[in-house]
């Protein structure tokens, strides 16, 4: 299967796109299957499983999915209209959406978090039923939501085990070695490769502006975080520190006061940036992830603002390998928090923003594999422990230093001429065997690490 860059960037609302976007869509694509079913539904009914329910609440998933059954979507979410649905369903217990009667559907006893059955498929699970009058259940569903808003029923997640061979492509690689040996056959870069592949399917127009528009949000959502103040919801009462470090940095520089190492503070600020918007439901851009969406366009920043060579021009190169690099990973690892830890989520970004970069600095094929093998490979067996389920601590910070890695692996592939020991393709394996490894309640289930050694109120 072939993974565009549109999927692996994807346009959508915080704070995860593996428990808020996910859980949206799929109760979205529920809401066709009734539209065009024979049945009559009176009522609906949810439930949330494994991970799902775990750190639903403080993900927002069990809004998410209201919202979705609702009619909402994520890629065009109206944050004014949701708030405006949700107290009306809360008020009326009424579920409204395009094309269907009054759906009956009580928040408090119609969204039941199952904290005691882990579906097998995966750990993000959810059930969805449709109702008759009398109670019963006349249509169910099983999705799962698989990591980076990617959305999947039973039956097609049965059928997308183990990694697939694009076709109906021209550079059809399915792992890295094989991407290595077509860009050396063919002369091309791998963002050449990756763009003549999204062609295939698209025009020239749609693919370019496309492009534009991701990188246009992922900037606003950096502005916005810069620009913004105050305190997290969700209980932990974080304060946001994007927009005081930035001041600070303004600062210096208007002195001439910085030294050397404060460039770091540079990079991390604008991934804290994104990532305080996206805790604060903001919207983002998945890279791959939203836990882990500040990494890719921080690194992108870093190079516009700081590298005295960038081209803005450029910026389509670094999204395209970033995007071709994040699609061997999903294929045959993962990108999902609750399946592998936050290796598969900050560890993949780093991963791509270490390709990208290496890409629009100049380097050769061989040495963009081996900055993405570096910066996954220094993130192998990292945990996700977010505290009291909240996509705030500690994975704000953890993009900033997810940044920080990027920059520094690339610069070390640079240095060298590509040949390396340990292969993207080895690391890629080892992430996967490693999240096999390790115990659930260090991915994404808040069960253990910080989140049970931290005392809050």
């Amino acid at each position: 299967m072939f993974l565009s860059i549109f999927e692996i960037f994807k346009l959508g609302v915080g704070p995860s796109s593996s428990h808020t976007m996910g859980p949206m869509l799929a109760a979205a694509r529920f809401l066709d299957r009734l539209r065009t079913s024979d049945f009559t539904a009176h009522g609906l009914h949810a439930s949330l499983h494994g991970s799902l329910a775990f750190t639903g609440k403080g993900h927002a998933t069990d809004r998410a999915v209201i919202l979705g059954l609702a009619g909402f979507e994520p890629d065009n979410f109206d944050n004014g209209a949701a708030e405006v649905a949700l107290k009306d369903i809360n008020a009326r217990r009424i579920i409204n959406a395009k094309g269907l009667p009054p759906l009956a559907f009580n928040p408090d006893t119609d969204l039941r978090f199952d904290y005691d059955r882990i579906l097998p498929g995966h750990t993000n699970g959810l059930i969805l039923n449709a109702l008759d009058s009398s109670g019963d259940v006349i249509l169910q569903e099983t999705y799962y939501s698989v990591g980076g808003g990617f959305v999947l029923t039973e039956a097609e997640l049965a059928k997308d085990k183990g990694p697939q061979v694009p076709t109906d492509v021209p550079y059809p690689f399915h792992n890295a070695a094989e991407m290595l040996e077509m860009a050396e056959h063919s002369g091309q870069s791998i963002a050449q490769m990756k763009w003549d592949n999204e062609i295939s399917a698209q025009s020239h127009p749609e693919l370019s502006n496309g492009i534009q528009r991701v990188w246009e949000v992922m900037n606003d959502c950096i502005e916005r975080g810069l620009a913004t103040d105050g305190i997290l919801p969700g209980g932990l009462s974080l304060r946001r520190r994007a927009h005081a470090i930035h001041q600070q940095l303004l600062d210096e520089r208007g002195q001439n006061m910085s030294a050397p190492h404060t460039i770091n503070d540079w990079i991390s600020v604008y991934a804290m940036a994104v990532n305080e918007e996206n805790a604060a439901g903001g919207r983002v851009v998945t890279a791959p992830t939203n836990g882990a969406a500040g990494v890719v366009p921080a690194t992108i920043r870093y190079y516009l603002d700081h590298v005295p060579t960038a081209q803005p021009s450029k910026v389509a190169d670094f999204l395209l390998v970033a995007a071709a690099v994040g699609g061997l990973i999903k294929q045959n690892a993962s990108i999902s928090g609750a399946e592998v830890g936050c290796q598969g989520e900050v560890g993949s970004a780093a991963a791509m923003a270490a390709a990208g970069f290496c890409q629009v600095m100049g380097g050769t094929p061989k040495q963009v594999e081996n900055a993405a093998e570096i910066a996954l490979e220094h993130h192998l067996g990292m945990t996700c422990d977010p505290i009291k389920g909240l996509v705030q601590a500690p994975c704000i910070e953890r993009n900033g230093l997810g940044a920080i890695k990027a920059v520094s692996a690339a610069s070390l592939a640079l240095r060298g001429d590509g040949e390396h020991l340990v292969s993207l393709d080895a690391c890629v394996e080892t992430m996967r065997q490693t999240g096999l490894d390790m115990n659930q309640k260090y991915k994404e289930t808040s069960l253990g690490g910080l989140a049970v050694n931290l005392t809050y109120c």
